[in-house]
């Protein structure tokens, strides 16, 4: 019994042995190797995560810088929009006074050629009057410049 309990004891030290010569080691390894996978997995996660974050921050960052850029632009074409038409309604009104001065312009001139037609009408009838009353005709050529001046008080 005891050479069989030590045969027994023989055998386990020597699988001890082998085992930890041969089984073990590379057993650590991959145990170690995969240790060190998780550990780079978890640091590119942490990494991951941050850089998710720093995203997210830089994304709001930028939707804020385009909200203002595009309310200066919006403030702009708003500008601009009134100044065209203020623009506008000062050339209208412009136009406008000019068309009511060339009208006012016509206006005037039709009066005065109306006038003057209207003189020399009225100058006729005159002249006209004039032979009849004294039954004799008056020669215009020479007396152009009482007609003339007959015409400037009318």
């Amino acid at each position: 019994m005891n050479a069989t309990l030590l045969g027994q004891a023989i055998t386990f030290v020597l699988f001890v042995w082998f085992c930890m010569k041969f089984v073990w080691p590379p057993v650590i390894r991959a145990i170690e190797k995969r240790q060190k996978e998780i550990a780079d997995g978890l640091a590119s996660a942490e990494t991951a995560k941050k850089d998710l974050e720093l995203a997210k921050a830089n994304t709001s960052d930028i939707m804020q810088q385009a909200k203002v850029e595009a309310n200066a632009i919006i403030e702009q074409a708003n500008k601009r929009k009134a100044a065209i038409l203020e623009e506008a309604q000062q050339e209208a009104s412009r136009e406008k006074e000019r068309i009511v001065a060339q009208g006012l312009a016509e206006v005037e001139a039709e009066r005065k050629r109306a006038r003057e037609e209207l003189k020399q009408q009225v100058a006729t009838l005159a002249i006209a009057g004039a032979e009849k009353i004294i039954e004799r005709s008056v020669n215009e050529a020479a007396n152009s410049d009482i007609i003339d001046k007959l015409v400037a008080e009318l």
